[in-house]
């Protein structure tokens, strides 16, 4: 979509009621905290910059955050049985619980959007130490997903009152991811609409594209899905549907064995694709495969580009352009035992779509994967 369009669309609304600056961060509930801390340290290059636990007061539950560039997350286990993590991990496995938005007045936007219908995950609650004051607030959105906001402008601390600094214990080499691009939904059959109107009936969201099961489709298996996007185009969340098709879709794998609703991958932005790509793969970081048929007419499909297609071949790097430009993609492997949750790292050269011309090729990779599991 290019961005007069999107301008326009967002310009028929009267007013953006809900002002996002952006993804605050997301918080993972896991099995073991420490465990994966490691894993997205060693792997994909985050730095460990905050901690809470038993050590900082809080008994029930450890924190681990961590950062690279604009991009935050956190992974929090639950220290005891009978506690809402563990029945969250019991029943998902390893999953994103929480997406937490940016703003500047937490409890302005808690009230506006349960008055428009949201259900309330926790009022509006302030905290404070000796680096300021966090105030946040909360609502359910798909599944148990939940949406934080964080008003974090009288802050200046390593995340918030707390939680402690942490560094690490030993040097990590970031990868090059600089922010999150956009966190994909996946919701059940008959469910992407009413989703959809949430979003903008609740949080004054547009939908900014449309994908249907004509466009998002294999021999075996298809989709629907809908992009939303907040009012300055800082946030923005497609919204999966499995279709009908001759096998199982990745939605429905994904629903049967996250066992709900829930957020299926998280895309990070580089601006140095085959770099980030590079460094992920020498550290053991598993990406979907691309056919070697894939860039045999590429150039043809999408025009010139900056880049030499031999790395992206290499490495599996998709591209696709639209009339804004062109931008790079690929997916990891799911990165739980569950095929659930994964990654796409994404580089932008003016493309504001999201690679809709790869879907056929994405798709049969995922299937492959999928039969390897049995259950495609």
């Amino acid at each position: 979509m290019s961005s007069e369009i999107l301008e326009k669309a967002f310009a028929e609304k009267k007013v953006d009621f809900l002002p996002l600056k952006g993804t605050d961060h997301i918080e993972f509930y896991v099995g073991n905290a420490k465990q994966s801390a490691h894993f997205y340290k060693t792997a994909f290059g985050f730095n460990e910059v905050a901690y809470a636990g038993p050590e900082t007061g809080v008994r029930d539950k450890v924190s681990y955050v961590l950062q690279q560039g604009k991009v935050r997350i956190i992974l929090t286990t639950a220290l005891i049985s009978d506690h809402e993590i563990s029945n969250h991990v019991k029943r998902h496995g390893d999953g994103v619980k929480i997406l937490a938005l940016l703003v500047d007045d937490a409890e302005y936007a808690y009230q506006e959007t349960i008055k428009r219908g949201a259900k309330s995950y926790q009022a509006p609650i302030t905290k404070t130490d000796e680096f300021g004051r966090v105030t946040t607030a909360g609502i359910y959105t798909y599944g148990e997903t939940v949406h934080l906001f964080v008003d974090r402008t009288n802050y200046n601390g390593p995340f918030m009152p707390g939680f402690v600094a942490r560094l690490n214990t030993f040097k990590t080499d970031e990868v090059g991811l600089l922010y999150i691009d956009h966190c994909v939904g996946n919701t059940d059959w008959g469910r992407m609409n009413e989703v959809v109107k949430w979003y903008e009936d609740v949080m004054g969201f547009t939908n900014i594209l449309s994908f249907d099961d004509k466009q998002i489709h294999t021999e075996y298996s298809a989709l629907m899905s809908k992009v939303m996007s907040n009012g300055n185009g800082y946030v923005k969340f497609p919204i999966n549907e499995p279709a009908a098709g001759k096998k199982k879709s990745q939605i429905e794998e994904y629903i049967n064995f996250y066992e709900g609703e829930g957020v299926q991958h998280i895309a990070l932005a580089t601006a140095d694709i085959i770099a980030t790509v590079g460094k992920l793969k020498l550290r053991g970081v598993e990406f979907l495969p691309t056919p070697p048929s894939y860039y045999t007419d590429l150039l043809e499909r999408v025009g010139p580009i900056d880049e030499d297609i031999t790395p992206l071949q290499e490495l599996g790097i998709l591209v696709d352009r639209d009339e804004e430009g062109y931008l790079l993609q690929i997916f990891t492997k799911p990165v739980e035992d569950r095929p659930t949750v994964f990654y796409e790292i994404i580089q932008r050269k003016g493309a504001q779509s999201f690679g809709a011309g790869n879907f056929k090729a994405l798709f049969e990779s995922i299937e492959r994967e999928q039969a390897l599991r049995g259950n495609l």
